[in-house]
Parts: C-alpha cells; structure tokens; sequence
C-alpha cells in the first residue's frame, strides 16, 4: 500500500508542484492550504509523513506543527523561507523531524522523506539491546520508546529518542553532525547541522544532569563511558 503524504502549503503552484511530483514517486497525498484545513485532513486521513509551510493562513505551521506532534509521533517535514532561522529552530524545539528551505528541489525532498521512511522501519536498537539503560534517576526503555524519569514516563520527540539510543549503542565514539544525519536521519548527503543541535538540547533539558551526552568541541557529540564525566 502507497503511502500517504499530507501537504500543506498556501502556494497553489508549490502546492500542485509537490502533489504531481510525490505522486510520480509513488505515493498517495492529500492536502491543504490553510491550517485548520491541514488539522482536519491530519485527523481524517492520519498520513505517514507531513511536508508542512511555515507560513500560513488561520493557523501558523508552527501551531499546526504543536498540535500534531501532540497528538501524533508522524514524520514532520517544514517547509521553510530562507530567511526564516527562528522558525525553524522553534519549529524543530516544537517536535519537527526535518526541515527544507525554499527553494529547494524536488529529488532533494524526495530523499529526505525516504530517508524519514527508512528510519521508521529500521530498528535503533542493538543486536541484544538491553530493555532499559539506566542512567540514574533516568532509565532509557529501549524497547518501549520511552524515557523514565524516577518511574515517570518523559515525553520525548520520537527523532530524539532515536539520537540517544544511537549513541548509547556506542559508547565513547565521536560522531560529527553529518554522521549523525546519515547514521540517525538516514541522510546520504549533506544535511543542515542545526538539526541535531537542536536535538542534543532537547535530550538535555529532559534529562538534566542525568544527560551523557558530551559535546566534543569542533568535532561533533558522543556518549560518555560511565567512567568520563557527562557534563558538556
């Protein structure tokens, strides 16, 4: 079965631009112009990806973008103005899994959504993970997709999660931000490093001192042994 791709942009040319184009590619899309319109086909068709504009009538892709993570952990793709920085941190800080800025090409797109695809059908975890990775008063639940905090479940942005378990897989290896885009994103080119920036802040401020993630200055981030310190 094709899978189906929401497209949200107020541009009727893009718009059309992208619909002809994915569905070329093999997938079925629906869409909207508007947010409370993207809301309301979200809701009745629960695609498997979102390519939401950021700028919008009657609701703004960053509120669309809350209330679907909110209530989704679906793929989310912006589309972004070139002059648009703030927004797209805002925009991945809200939950957003990628971003692509006008203007962009279309095989470009293609490939960061397969790349999306791929990851949600591959396993992030090890051969014989263990179930949970403690971290203190943080447990990681590898199999539930879930972080515990002193038994409490955290929420936690699904691409986040994925980082952390990559780089508790490997303990003590570096990894610079464009290996973590192809190894977590599954990106095969260059990709904006912003991206797992703003992932690394997210698991921070959820696990606070618990956090093993250690920024290697000029090179990129890896997870401390439990013998190196965690604070970065």
């Amino acid at each position: 079965m094709a899978r189906t791709i929401l497209v949200v942009d107020d541009e009727t040319t893009l718009r059309e631009t992208l619909v002809d184009a994915l569905e070329a590619e093999g997938f079925r899309v629906v869409f909207a112009a508007d947010g409370r319109a993207a809301l309301t086909v979200f809701r009745a068709e629960r695609p498997d990806l979102v390519l939401l504009d950021l700028m919008l009538p009657e609701l703004s892709g960053i509120e669309v973008c809350r209330i679907i993570r909110a209530e989704s952990g679906v793929p989310i793709v912006m589309l972004t103005a070139k002059d648009s920085e703030i927004d797209k941190v805002v925009g991945l800080e809200l939950g957003a899994d990628d971003y692509v800025t006008k203007p962009f090409s279309v095989r470009e797109l293609s490939a960061r959504i397969r790349a999306l695809f791929r990851r949600a059908e591959q396993s992030v975890t090890a051969e014989n993970p263990p179930a949970v990775v403690d971290l203190g008063r943080v447990q990681v639940d590898i199999a539930g997709h879930r972080l515990l905090r002193d038994g409490d479940a955290l929420p936690v942005k699904p691409k986040a999660f994925e980082l952390l378990v990559f780089l508790l897989r490997h303990p003590g290896q570096v990894f610079t931000r464009d290996q973590l885009l192809e190894r977590v994103w599954g990106y095969t080119f260059a990709g904006d490093t912003r991206t797992v920036d703003v992932h690394v802040r997210q698991l921070r401020r959820k696990l606070g001192d618990a956090s093993p993630v250690v920024t290697v200055w000029g090179v990129g981030y890896k997870v401390a042994p439990a013998r190196d310190s965690v604070n970065a």
